[in-house]
């Protein structure tokens, strides 16, 4: 038996993409598609950290002018000329230098914002790397431009998880939109809805903020982030 999901990057991804990370047993990283700007999970590039307002939003500026829809993920280059990386920096010392973790997560992070990227998809993988060794997620993971299937939508899935020897698919909930399930029962791959419901836990202000980039909980539980990480009941349905 081995379970897939497939994800497209993500900067500064939440808790539910690490969750399922630790749910499966490989993670394909979605990076050779092409840019869907009206994707109702557009995180690829942004997400967002706390405030005491309540929360914000850190956006890595691209340079796509007049070519969004042609360019795939891994194609995306970054505007340097804003100075974005010491923004997000100083927003995020600024509002977490005081959660009881933060000099101890945060070291890695700061080695991120420390050096130059051109291009977004390595800046991902940087950042998804350093936080699962932080979560102790062990899950194997590959790039789909690194794999053969080519084709799109639910046949892309699909190819994929063949070319995987997948037996299982994790899929997130908005899949049940566009998969076609029928295809995959062919396939004797078994398909499963990811639901996370988003564990609370102590931050730095006030009220509870869910949703933000996944340094939020490393910030304030520490060692014991994983334990909350997998405390809210993942509803995997069919």
């Amino acid at each position: 038996m081995k379970t897939v999901a497939i994800l497209q990057p993500a900067y500064l991804p939440w808790l539910g993409f690490f969750e399922r990370f630790a749910l499966c047993d490989e993670v394909i990283v979605l990076d050779h598609v092409r840019i869907d700007k009206n994707s109702k999970t557009k995180f690829a590039n942004r997400n967002r950290v706390r405030t005491p307002q309540g929360w914000t939003w850190l956006t890595v500026p691209l340079l796509t002018k007049g070519q969004a829809g042609e360019l795939t993920l891994d194609s995306l280059s970054i505007d340097d000329a804003s100075r974005w990386r010491e923004k997000h920096w100083a927003t995020i010392e600024q509002n977490y230098r005081r959660a009881p973790f933060f000099e101890r997560y945060a070291p890695p992070l700061r080695m991120v914002y420390a050096q130059a990227w051109p291009m977004l998809v390595p800046l991902c993988e940087q950042i998804t790397r350093d936080l699962l060794a932080a979560f102790e997620i062990r899950t194997a993971q590959r790039s789909s431009r690194s794999m053969e299937s080519r084709s799109t939508k639910s046949e892309l899935i699909l190819d994929l998880c063949r070319e995987s020897g997948a037996t299982h698919y994790l899929s997130g909930p908005f899949g049940r939109e566009y998969l076609d399930l029928e295809a995959f029962a062919r396939a004797r791959i078994d398909v499963r809805f990811h639901e996370y419901v988003h564990p609370t836990y102590a931050q730095s202000y006030p009220g509870f903020e869910p949703n933000l980039f996944a340094y939020d909980l490393l910030f304030h539980a520490g060692p014991d982030a994983l334990r909350v990480l997998r405390t809210s009941t993942q509803a995997l349905a069919a």
